[in-house]
């Protein structure tokens, strides 16, 4: 992946602050042109910056509330076919090969604890999966984020771009007392 530039991270940054703005607007807060900040939109999204809008839908709201994280021990000469078995459980959401005494690690979703239980015997009958570790997510403690990186890679200049970037404000954790 090519690396991001200034420019590059300003626009990404201004569209984390406001997702829906379009890019006149975000040309017009940027002071760039539109034409700018349109090319710089395309390639982002061509080179993979710009990840797919599936990643934003919350799993919840579709009433897969419960989450889990898998840790899945494979037998690895058979990994390529037991990832394709993996895929085709929907309640998989994301699966990543990981080092360590697991093989994969697999965030799963699901409306039950039932539903879970099902979802992990689908996962152990697959060929040459020999175990699986699940452990349930109690809370969402730091949302998923990366307008902090973006911050790093700028030398964390007040923001990027001087955008107000209270990053932690939305997250599912701001505002929860200690209980």
């Amino acid at each position: 992946m090519q690396q991001l530039d200034t420019t590059d991270l300003r626009i990404l940054a201004a569209m984390c602050q406001n997702p829906k703005a379009s890019a006149v607007a975000l040309a017009s807060v940027l002071s760039l042109s539109r034409n700018t900040v349109q090319a710089r939109l395309v390639r982002l999204e061509s080179n993979g910056a710009l990840l797919p809008f599936e990643q934003r839908v919350n799993p919840a709201a579709l009433g897969f509330g419960l989450v889990s994280f898998v840790h899945i021990h494979v037998q690895q000469r058979l990994l390529r076919d037991i990832v394709g078995k993996l895929v085709l459980i929907p309640e998989i959401i994301e699966a990543h090969g990981v080092t360590g005494s697991a093989d994969i690690l697999a965030r799963v979703v699901a409306a039950s604890a039932q539903e879970l239980f099902k979802v992990n015997g689908q996962i152990l009958a697959i060929e040459g999966v020999e175990r699986a570790d699940t452990s349930l997510s109690m809370a969402e403690l730091i949302a998923h984020r990366t307008t902090s990186l973006m911050d790093l890679r700028l030398g964390d200049r007040g923001g990027v771009s001087g955008i107000d970037n209270d990053k932690h404000a939305d997250s599912p954790a701001a505002g929860q007392d200690d209980r």
